[in-house]
């Protein structure tokens, strides 16, 4: 395992971060201690989870994932060995995470809300990585990519970032939260966070998690450079596709217990450019002689802009493949016929 500094702190993360939005809902609480468990053994220090997580969000599994690491630092006693992200929901309809029904927003009310109750379930003084799930003003999120350009008008009850961030960094103050991060974020958000921390003498943000995979890699446009220049690295979510690049997906096949399977939810990745995209990425795997999901995870981690890429599973044999990717190189020629690959289905997959 390599470990890699979180922004400009001096934190450092590991390559690999577990992700856990399955916990509650697809996993049982047994199952996410041995995922942890084995994570931790495996060099992870990294752990990522949501206020609104189980996935997919509904009031009768919000909060449960972080309830689940919450007993299992409860039964492990080994806080300290844990670098801990969670996140604070934006702009949402969503009225089952506030007491008072009220819709999601990045207000300081809600904020403060939201932060004790994760500290709460999660069994904990304080947070690592605080980050703003997505943005309050209304904008193409959740890995979006669309192929016409269209972009939200303004809400006329946007909460300004400069609002938002002096809520938080009165819990950074506290000593609640560490470190603070966005994710589901633009270039210009991302540079209007940062700008308000310069000017306000605020915290500044850390990173940006957002999505980046084989078949996205629409962060390279513009949010690479504010990455490297701004040291406000990625941490890359879904780079398997949300399963799709495992190819477990391939002519048609539907697994039982599959995500795609029990939620049919998955259709960004249905797109007409994106099965010939798969079947590429899955045959240069097999013709190198690698796993096509740890040619995938590796890929993303390799990335000079990336802290770190966040994996997922629902079984032990999925993070162990996942923990193999560690393995995998990506050389010169590998990362050659994967560029010719994405030149001929460029970003195929939100």
């Amino acid at each position: 395992m390599t470990y890699r500094p979180l922004g400009r702190t001096d934190l450092r993360v590991s390559a690999l971060c577990l992700g856990t939005m399955t916990w509650g809902e697809q996993n049982t609480e047994a199952e996410g201690h041995a995922q942890l468990d084995a994570a931790l053994d495996a060099g992870i220090n990294f752990i990522d989870t949501a206020e609104m997580y189980a996935v997919p969000p509904r009031p009768e599994t919000q909060g449960r994932t972080e309830e689940i690491i919450g007993t299992w630092f409860a039964a492990r006693k080994n806080r300290d060995k844990v670098i801990l992200a969670t996140k604070v929901s934006g702009r949402s309809a969503n009225s089952w995470l506030r007491d008072d029904g009220s819709p999601t927003r990045l207000m300081r009310r809600q904020i403060d809300e939201a932060v004790a109750k994760s500290l709460k379930r999660l069994r904990t003084d304080f947070i690592d990585l605080y980050q703003v799930h997505y943005p309050d003003r209304p904008v193409v999120q959740f890995g979006s990519n669309p192929m016409v350009w269209r972009t939200p008008a303004p809400a006329a009850d946007e909460t300004a970032i400069e609002e938002s961030l002096d809520a938080l960094a009165a819990h950074v103050k506290a000593g609640r939260i560490r470190h603070l991060g966005v994710s589901n974020e633009t270039s210009w958000g991302t540079m209007k966070w940062l700008f308000a921390a310069e000017t306000r003498g605020l915290p500044r943000i850390q990173s940006i998690q957002n999505a980046y995979s084989l078949v996205n890699r629409t962060f390279e446009v513009n949010l690479a450079e504010v990455a490297l220049r701004e040291d406000v690295g990625l941490l890359a979510y879904s780079p398997l596709a949300q399963g799709f690049l495992t190819g477990k997906y391939r002519n048609g096949a539907l697994p039982p217990k599959s995500r795609k399977a029990l939620f049919n939810r998955l259709q960004r990745y249905e797109g007409p450019q994106a099965a010939p995209a798969f079947d590429a990425y899955c045959e240069l795997a097999a013709a190198q002689g690698l796993d096509p999901a740890q040619m995938a995870i590796a890929f993303a981690a390799s990335r000079p802009f990336t802290t770190a890429a966040i994996i997922g599973a629902t079984t032990m044999d999925q993070l162990a493949t996942c923990l193999g990717s560690l393995s995998v190189r990506i050389t010169p020629e590998l990362e050659a016929a994967i560029d010719a690959i994405h030149l001929r289905s460029p970003n195929p997959c939100p």
